[in-house]
């Protein structure tokens, strides 16, 4: 990755021996439990925890050097390892992430959103990573600590780097574009995920679009052209809107779910996906827009996209007991994502019974009810008798149900006993969906019944 010399012209203040300059540190790591051999160790201090005291685990593990707070009393360190002083390890780590990102020099696509962050990046990995060295943000490194060690730990030789931006408030997606700096970047969507401290819709389209804060004149940022939200933005780089309307540059149309995908076409070529539903056709979009800027053809894109490896429990669908079907959908959810998600199973055909597990949404705020009630409402829209909710604030739907509907609806606050009543359920032809926030856990009754 990088020598120790590098280091010094960073970070001035240090201590280590000639012959040390020119060691190679091939990691950085924050956790000494994760760490490898000759890596740099970032000892990061918390409310109840300091990286510090670990240090000397980190060098037994085979750290070549170690960043340390200038504040912190300083252990005896072997001389064979270097120690540079700082005054914050962790706008250290954000220093060095962005000074490696210029030294590798990739072309930086940004992905940020509320809902399709991941799907998108995973597509994009695929398409792109057939023609170019590319590294993209995995689990769920996509903060301000996750995304400097992504960008930390990409090989010197990396043509394309991919990375997810998550956020909960204002000024954190504009840190994260600092540190990244990126040529091109992709928001999703506006949702509602954080809107209890983010206040409203425009709210979170104003903290998504701090992404554009370090780009310039030659970058490109590619949006859902659908949103109203995102309609007047001010950008001076080229601007890509890809959506259902005509006037989006890039335009979905002819879409057709299969068992196990979904067909679309976008502008004058027929694409596939394994993927269902029509808000994954829009995440395919971002990717095949981001390909063709990147001078990839049509035959390739596809081919990639054949071979994409979609994060887990992003509707991951499962083989069930007595052949049924589970769809995973659990990672997280919005009020947007859980009516998408519904809106596909109404879609799909073939099967003889269509069953909603529903959790809880997190962060939702004081309009909590309208979020519920119009997920509601997208339910007695469609032909599903069963709904099935989890945790505390899901009861609402339930609620709404009864009272305005003839489905059958019941609520849970034990999982053993939803569990119970799912597995009577895993009847031959019958498919159940579970959606929640990541919170909820749904999955471990998925679990259950594999």
């Amino acid at each position: 990755m990088f020598e120790i010399e590098w280091l010094t012209h960073i970070f001035p203040e240090y201590k280590t021996n000639e012959s040390n300059k020119e060691k190679i540190i091939s990691s950085v790591a924050t956790d000494s439990r994760t760490l490898k051999e000759n890596s740099l160790f970032i000892p990061l201090i918390g409310d109840n925890f300091d990286g510090h005291a670990y240090v000397n685990q980190a060098i037994e593990k085979g750290s070549l050097a170690i960043l340390w707070n200038q504040e912190t009393p300083i252990n005896e360190i072997p001389e064979n390892v270097s120690v540079f002083f700082v005054k914050d390890t962790l706008k250290a780590l954000q220093l060095l992430a962005r000074e490696y990102r210029k030294l590798v020099n990739p072309k930086v696509i940004g992905i940020t959103g509320s809902n399709g962050k991941t799907t998108t990046k995973d597509l994009l990995k695929a398409t792109l990573s057939k023609t170019y060295i590319t590294k993209a943000t995995e689990g769920n490194y996509n903060n301000h600590i996750g995304l400097p060690l992504t960008i930390l730990n990409t090989a010197i030789n990396t043509e394309i780097l991919i990375l997810e931006m998550g956020m909960s408030d204002f000024k954190e997606i504009e840190l994260l574009s600092y540190i990244a700096m990126p040529d091109i970047a992709i928001i999703t969507n506006i949702g509602e995920s954080h809107i209890e401290y983010l206040g409203s819709r425009k709210g979170i389209s104003e903290a998504k679009l701090e992404i554009t804060k370090y780009m310039n004149e030659e970058s490109t940022i590619i949006i859902d052209g659908d949103e109203p939200l995102l309609e007047n933005i001010d950008f001076k780089g080229k601007v890509i809107r890809c959506g259902f309307s005509k006037t989006n540059e890039y335009l979905i149309s002819d879409i057709k779910l299969q068992e196990n995908g979904t067909l679309f076409t976008l502008n004058h070529n027929h694409y596939e996906i394994s993927l269902l539903g029509s808000h994954h056709a829009k995440n395919a979009s971002f990717a095949i827009a981001v390909s063709e800027l990147l001078k990839l053809n049509y035959e390739s894109i596809q081919e990639g996209l054949n071979l994409t490896k979609i994060t887990n429990m992003r509707f991951e669908l499962l083989k069930g007991e007595n052949n049924t079907t589970l769809i995973n959908d659990a990672y997280n959810a919005s009020p947007t994502s859980m009516k998408a998600g519904i809106e596909v199973v109404e879609d799909l055909q073939g099967y003889n019974e269509k069953i909603l597990v529903l959790g809880d949404i997190l962060e939702l705020g004081v309009d909590i009810g309208k979020y519920y009630q119009e997920i509601s409402n997208k339910i007695m829209k469609t032909n599903i008798k069963k709904v099935y909710t989890y945790g505390d604030d899901s009861i609402m739907i339930t609620q709404y149900l009864n009272k305005n509907s003839q489905i059958e609806a019941k609520h849970f606050n034990d999982k053993n006993t939803l569990i119970k009543l799912l597995k009577r359920n895993l009847i031959p032809g019958n498919l159940i969906f579970f959606k929640a926030s990541r919170g909820i856990k749904l999955e471990d009754i998925v679990e259950q019944l594999k």
